[in-house]
């Protein structure tokens, strides 16, 4: 048998030569570790549907920052589910808030830790909808208002980066305005520029209680059969001034992903939503998978997609297994 000049397994003999050429890699530096944080002291209470993964009260929050630090895990995303709801999700944006008392904690205890905020309001409404409901719709325009004072709450708090999630029209536009209005013209916006009606979303919503009590959040989530509109998604982002653009969920939208990076040239996140970790968390607990092997491959693949920033469930564990160095 003739076989062609150029063989490719010379390549693959050995570790090293596989070293030498790998294309991609991970890093604990593209890594962002979200956290849920709660009402009380000393809770850690495990999401039955996330194992591994725990909401915590915020005297709880400088134990988690000295781990996620010690990994090299260096960025974190705040979730907060408040004491009370209302209608409006009021909550949001009171001075001494959940996420307001958690930013102000880790700036505290933690400053070198990089702290992200998300604003949205699914948390903080008794109807679990990401905005305002007047009539029977979520109102666009009353909900960006609120979104805005939001965010600034959280700036005023010390976060370093805001990310809104709710998906409204012009709200990027909105809390740019507002935040340079109030001197923090400094602090960026990661924009969740497409995001899409997933079923993915289960173990978050049990997470963070808030799950619709009605309806659903198809009017102002993407259909997940839809590519082109993700680029106009983005692109009225990037025109209201977003700095990073996000994808989620990620590893159903690796396509989306690809675009993002091909036609923008601003930084690519993407979240690992909690869906995509309970399926490998499950498998793995099942002894179907190799849940270490099958975590990296995964993350892997949003970083060959064009993916520059992962958010992910599974970074404090990722980040062990780099250290470790018993990594693919």
């Amino acid at each position: 048998m003739v076989f062609p000049e150029y063989r490719p397994r010379r390549l693959r003999q050995n570790a090293t030569f596989r070293a030498m050429i790998k294309e991609t890699r991970l890093s604990t530096d593209q890594l962002v570790y979200p956290l849920f944080i709660m009402p009380g002291k000393n809770v850690r209470d495990e999401v039955p549907s996330m194992p591994g993964v725990v909401r915590i009260s915020v005297d709880q929050l400088a134990r988690e920052a000295k781990e996620c630090i010690s990994l090299g895990v260096n960025a974190v995303l705040l979730f907060g589910l408040p004491e009370n709801k209302d209608a409006m999700g009021s909550g949001a944006h009171v001075k001494d808030g959940i996420i307001q008392r958690a930013v102000k904690e880790l700036k505290n205890r933690a400053p070198q830790l990089l702290v992200i905020t998300d604003v949205c309001l699914c948390e903080y409404t008794d109807h679990g909808h990401c905005g305002c409901i007047i009539g029977n719709e979520v109102d666009n325009d009353a909900t960006i208002e609120i979104l805005a004072k939001t965010a600034l709450s959280h700036a005023q708090a010390g976060a370093d980066m805001v990310a809104p999630s709710d998906m409204m029209d012009g709200r990027v536009a909105e809390i740019r305005g507002v935040l340079d209005e109030n001197n923090f013209d400094s602090i960026p916006i990661m924009s969740y520029a497409v995001k899409y009606a997933s079923s993915f979303y289960g173990p978050f919503r049990d997470a963070a209680e808030c799950t619709p009590q009605f309806g659903d959040r198809k009017s102002y989530q993407m259909d997940p059969a839809n590519s082109r509109e993700a680029l106009r998604e983005a692109t009225l982002d990037v025109d209201e001034g977003a700095d990073i653009l996000m994808v989620k969920p990620a590893v159903a939208y690796l396509d989306i992903i690809k675009q993002l990076k091909d036609e923008f040239d601003l930084p690519v996140a993407a979240y690992h939503v909690s869906g995509e970790y309970a399926m490998i968390k499950a498998a793995a607990e099942k002894g179907w998978i190799d849940g270490e092997k099958v975590m990296e491959e995964t993350l892997i693949s949003l970083r060959r997609a064009g993916a520059d920033i992962i958010i992910t469930y599974f970074a404090k564990e990722m980040a062990g297994l780099l250290r470790r160095g018993s990594h693919c």
